[in-house]
């Protein structure tokens, strides 16, 4: 049975849509081997991302939307959202409060994870 989510899940589960599906709204982080890609595979990748909606329960526990596997090809990737202070050199105090936090939208390799 699923719960309800709490205000501060909701809320960061919005700024984490937002920034993945968007990625404007934080930093975005390619991995080397994300790198490496010639750019029509590497631009399908960040479509993948962004149109990812895979989320249940077992993936996304908390509802939150800051994880996730895509598959392009034949090759697994996961992105990961990690909130940073706005200095980028703290976790956030509030991933829930924008104007406190960065987002950084992370793409990866499985290999690389």
């Amino acid at each position: 049975m699923a719960t309800a989510l709490s205000q501060k899940s909701y809320q960061i589960r919005e700024l984490n849509d937002e920034l993945r599906t968007t990625l404007c709204t934080g930093r975005v982080m390619l991995t080397s081997g994300v790198q490496v890609l010639e750019e029509g595979p590497r631009s399908e990748l960040r479509r993948a991302v962004q149109q990812f909606d895979g989320f249940e329960p077992a993936n996304d526990p908390y509802g939150e939307h800051d994880v996730g596997r895509v598959v392009v090809g034949t090759e697994g990737y996961f992105w990961k959202i990690d909130y940073y202070d706005v200095d980028l050199r703290y976790h956030s105090p509030d991933p829930a409060d924008a104007a406190v936090t960065t987002r950084v939208l992370t793409i990866m390799r499985e290999d690389e994870y």
